[in-house]
């Protein structure tokens, strides 16, 4: 996948927004305004979450998933788009981030969420 191809999947996906709140180089995608995955546009590399367990086994088993950069390590990886070539794979990862936040969520805003996908 390439940088526009993780845009179109992100964006595909019910109650996410994308913006530019930290600089014009990265993008980032908020389900419910809470962030599951960042892209940086020169880089070529996304952000995103993961469970704390999950992380290590991540960097540890692919060499294109590195500690997330920029961000709290425990949570995140970096996927550098360039040297991760399983393109099934890594859509599961970012949906793994997008659930994952979801979990985090209130109720309230899981039911929001929730009247959007009847919707769609």
């Amino acid at each position: 996948m390439d940088i526009e191809d993780v845009r179109e999947y992100c964006l595909g996906l019910v109650g996410t927004t994308e913006g530019m709140p930290f600089d014009e180089n990265t993008i980032v995608f908020k389900v419910m305004s809470k962030m599951y995955c960042l892209e940086g546009l020169s880089e070529k590399r996304i952000n995103i979450k993961a469970e704390p367990e999950q992380v290590i086994n991540l960097i540890e088993s692919h060499t294109g998933i590195k500690p997330g950069w920029h961000m709290n390590k425990k949570h995140w990886v970096t996927v550098e788009l360039e040297n991760f070539h399983d393109d099934t794979y890594l859509k599961e990862l970012i949906l793994d981030s997008y659930e994952l936040v979801i979990t985090k969520m209130t109720k309230k805003e899981k039911d929001l969420l929730k009247q959007l996908k009847t919707k769609s």
